[in-house]
């Protein structure tokens, strides 16, 4: 039995330059790394501090990571799956599952649709209405969403994740 619910936070990569050798490899634009260094400050501000990453291989994706966990101050380590560049929501939440309970708080940083579909699916809707409502809304780059779990990670399920905040990241580009 877990002594204190775990906390999952699904972030979608911050804005990527429109074109690169291939989508894989699109780099993330000026404007894209201010908008993960603010979502990276907003998640510090809430007090979250990340324990481990479950991020997308994608360039995007690492380069959300590495700006996102400098700015927020996290020595946190990720995992790089480059099965989750492609993965639909029940992928993603299969990999979510098989989370260590050591850790407290799993950061997830992927590509919509699938993040956004994720979140809205996880959502028990019996968090703040604000922040239900602005994630009914659109998940658009740097959307970060933090959700409160009440057991194991191996029982993760859709619908029983508590949404407690809900942010879009935007910040001055370099």
């Amino acid at each position: 039995m877990v002594s204190s619910p775990h906390r999952l936070v699904v972030v979608r990569h911050a804005k990527a330059e429109g074109y690169g050798p291939s989508d894989f490899e699109r780099e993330l634009s000026a404007r894209g790394r201010g908008d993960a260094a603010a979502a990276g400050a907003w998640l510090a501000e809430q007090g979250v501090t990340a324990d481990a990453g479950l991020v997308s291989a994608s360039v995007r994706t690492r380069q959300t990571w590495e700006i996102l966990t400098e700015s927020a101050g996290w020595s946190a380590e990720a995992t790089f799956d480059r099965a989750l560049y492609g993965a639909d929501e029940d992928g993603v939440l299969d990999v979510v599952a098989m989370t260590d309970e050591a850790v407290g708080t799993l950061v997830v940083v992927g590509h919509n649709p699938t993040v956004g579909m994720l979140a809205q699916l996880l959502d028990d809707g019996e968090g703040p209405p604000d922040a239900v409502d602005r994630l009914m809304q659109g998940y658009p780059t740097s959307a970060t969403a933090i959700f409160e779990l009440p057991g194991a990670w191996s029982r993760i399920a859709m619908g029983r994740a508590r949404l407690t905040a809900f942010a879009v990241g935007r910040g001055a580009a370099e």
